[in-house]
């Protein structure tokens, strides 16, 4: 199966793909090709430790969703790898019908709140506010509702009393990086 990673920051959670995949862990998933819509992100700098193509693709003219002129160049990028998958790992942007249409069904998004609840930006902080004793991290399905597709897996994490928002965020960030290997490789041999 072959998977694109999309990112916009650090590329933890792409670390882990390729970790995963580095100790065969990742099923029949091969991570092909890593982009950015980011030219200094982090992410990037993976390629060349985990021997992964990954390159910028310019996202203009917006800041927040991919459109016209940006989402035709990042739907050329993925189109030419020829992807069975295409994972969202920390990608900012909000994908519009015609990236969606493009890979109708090969889409997954890693969120980090137990969806439905807190959906978009700035999960674990929503949860951390609302006082919630247990939040955790979600794979779905990338719909056009934002954080809205069916959801595939979950990880909970217990929120407890001497956590502050920085552990808790250590928490929900190691939980995903077991998460979307673990879903990826799933993925793949069901394929």
């Amino acid at each position: 199966m072959r998977v694109v990673i999309l990112g916009s920051g650090r590329g933890s959670n792409a670390e882990a793909i390729l970790q995963a995949q580095q100790a065969g862990q990742l099923g029949r998933a091969r991570i092909v090709q890593i982009l950015s819509d980011r030219a200094d992100a982090g992410i990037l700098l993976l390629g060349a430790r985990f021997g992964v193509a990954a390159e910028f693709v310019d996202p203009a003219p917006f800041r927040t969703k991919l459109e016209s002129e940006g989402e035709a160049r990042f739907i050329a990028a993925v189109r030419g790898c020829t992807p069975d998958l295409v994972v969202l790992a920390g990608f900012m942007r909000v994908l519009k019908p015609g990236f969606l249409n493009a890979f109708a069904g090969k889409i997954i998004n890693l969120h980090p709140s137990l969806l439905p609840c807190f959906p978009g930006l700035d999960g674990i902080g929503q949860a951390w506010r609302r006082g919630v004793k247990i939040t955790g991290c979600t794979v779905h399905r990338v719909t056009l509702e934002v954080d809205g597709g069916p959801i595939l897996d979950q990880a909970a994490v217990r929120v407890e009393p001497e956590d502050t928002l920085e552990s808790l965020t250590a928490k929900v960030h190691a939980a995903e990086h077991a998460l979307l290997p673990a879903v990826i490789a799933r993925l793949s041999e069901a394929k």
